[in-house]
């Protein structure tokens, strides 16, 4: 019998060697966390719960949604920017996303260089809405008694600083209106805010207060985006309603670390893409009033940066702190 060479023996010994860092490689490889940064009730965590049972069947892996809280999705946002980039971490923000740079200076991460912008799912107008026991029943009206009566005019948020927040500020400015905000802490204590009528007005996306728009405790008078969005065709844009240059729409995104391998980069995205084409997870995001639009890796970033920008901008002129 033939006996193996020197060379063969090493070459073997090199492939037995190999194999365990070759299967350490593979991805995935073990539980993925999606991280919600902001408070449960709120769209991040049901989008993220939608996603889960999906994601883990066709990954092969347990997906974890972790609520994980504060500083406006900046905390949670953090954790996964400062994670290894091995595909086991990532992050389903919404728009605080884009205002926290400017509202919180030292916010422990650099928003556009060490996250991966993976998957942009789409964006929705928020609607400006009246609370079912106040008299008023159009953006008209609503103006026309703050100017009677200014400051004492009150309307929910989900939060200092947030996309709702910053538009109202605009709101006021181009509309000549004194009016009082209140912030809540994410869309989940805004909800229940909502439904106990402590506010004139509520402001924010129908994934935040479509059950109490549904319910009758809120009335919608208007949506913030340029044109009326799909999902509410009946209600009036800010512009429509006389509020001139308005066009603010909130946005959930799917991010990761930086430097993530191109591979799982595409794996994860196309795993995300398939999830949304099912009938009934795709009926299910639509019925949360978010208008799905996927926009890929070079996409969302422009985005980002462009609402960055933007946001930045009028978290600026208008003085605006965090909490």
């Amino acid at each position: 019998m033939q006996q193996p060479t020197r060379r063969a023996l090493l070459g073997a010994a090199a492939v037995t060697l190999a194999a365990p860092a070759l299967a350490q490689t593979a991805w995935p490889n073990g539980p993925i966390r999606i991280v919600a940064p902001l408070p449960p009730g709120g769209s991040t965590d049901a989008l993220a719960r939608l996603l889960q049972p999906v994601l883990s069947q066709s990954l092969g892996v347990p997906v974890v949604v972790e609520n994980r809280a504060g500083a406006s999705g900046a905390l949670g946002t953090a954790a996964v920017a400062r994670s290894a980039p091995d595909g086991n971490s990532w992050v389903l923000v919404f728009d605080t996303h884009a205002v926290n740079p400017a509202l919180i200076p030292n916010i422990g991460f650099d928003t556009e260089r060490d996250l991966t912008p993976l998957l942009l799912f789409g964006t929705a107008p928020m609607m400006l809405c009246v609370s079912r026991n106040r008299p008023w029943r159009s953006f008209a009206e609503v103006a026309s008694a703050a100017r009677a009566r200014p400051d004492t005019i009150t309307y929910g948020t989900i939060g200092n600083g947030s996309l709702a927040h910053l538009t109202m500020a605009l709101v006021g400015r181009a509309a000549g209106l004194q009016l009082v905000h209140v912030p809540y802490r994410g869309g989940g204590p805004l909800a229940v805010a909502a439904a106990a009528n402590e506010t004139d007005l509520v402001i924010a996306t129908r994934p935040a207060i479509g059950g109490q728009i549904d319910s009758g405790a809120v009335l919608p008078i208007a949506q913030t985006a340029a044109s009326r969005s799909p999902s509410a065709p009946d209600v009036p844009t800010l512009v429509e309603a006389g509020v001139p240059g308005i066009d603010a729409r909130a946005f959930w995104g799917f991010l990761g670390p930086a430097n993530l391998p191109p591979a799982v980069k595409q794996r994860m995205e196309a795993e995300i893409r398939a999830a949304l084409d099912q009938p009934e997870l795709r009926r299910r995001v639509l019925a949360l009033g978010i208008d799905l639009e996927p926009q890929g890796e070079a996409g969302f970033a422009r985005f980002l940066s462009a609402q960055i920008a933007t946001w930045g901008r009028v978290v600026r002129e208008n003085g605006i702190r965090p909490d």
